[in-house]
């Protein structure tokens, strides 16, 4: 039976912001998703998906960042990458976007129907960090047989989720509003998940998002 390939991209340079230590949570979901395959954390550089054939899961753990040529390359600069990443979901590939990946790759004009629905700026908010309740939909395998997630979290709100996409999990926000916060997206020609919980390693200490994790980044799997 040959080894499956799960390639985490933390949020480094021109993806990575002072707020998240994209590379402690990719360690950390590195180790829950340990037992699904061969699990790889690389910096979320220009040159990171060079060996993109090969992969079966892309994690993507990256922030909004800056986009200032002079710090981490202009825009033009990383079009292959952006490209290569696209082009590779829509053949096929599945792609599990984490916590900030809604609000990440700004400069490429396919990462939202990829990966289902983003974070706008000026719209999209949090109220602060603290215990959070997550509660998810019945009626697919991601979530089947699940109950809700409690977790000490950021709740993210007022996400615009893209046409065709399926939101298996929502949360309140401060006016008892449910927000969508957790969806499965096939309509780009691959497979994708989005999971807004995430946002430091206490995150993960919930049993429940361990088990969130995996059952995504199974049904992801080839």
């Amino acid at each position: 039976m040959t080894t499956k390939r799960i390639l985490i991209l933390a949020g480094r340079g021109r993806y990575e912001d002072p707020w998240h230590d994209h590379a402690a949570t990719s360690h950390v979901v590195a180790g829950i998703l340990g037992d699904l395959g061969a699990v790889e954390v690389r910096g979320l550089f220009r040159d990171a998906l060079d060996d993109l054939d090969s992969v079966d899961l892309l994690v993507v753990n990256g922030g909004s960042g800056r986009r200032d040529a002079d710090f981490d390359g202009s825009d033009d600069d990383w079009l292959g990458f952006h490209s290569r990443l696209a082009g590779w979901a829509r053949a096929g590939g599945a792609v599990f976007g984490l916590h900030q990946a809604a609000n990440t790759f700004y400069d490429a004009t396919d990462w939202a129907a990829v990966l289902g629905g983003r974070w706008v700026p000026g719209e999209s908010m949090h109220p602060p960090i603290g215990s959070a309740r997550f509660e998810l939909a019945q009626g697919h395998p991601v979530t089947d047989g699940l109950g809700a997630v409690e977790a000490f979290d950021e709740r993210y709100c007022h996400l615009r989720v893209a046409p065709g996409t399926r939101v298996l999990g929502t949360t309140l926000d401060d006016d008892g509003a449910a927000q969508p916060v957790l969806w499965v997206n096939e309509t780009h020609g691959g497979r994708s998940v989005y999971s807004a919980l995430g946002h430091d390693p206490r995150s993960f200490a919930s049993a429940g998002h361990q088990e969130l994790l995996r059952r995504s980044a199974s049904w992801l799997l080839p």
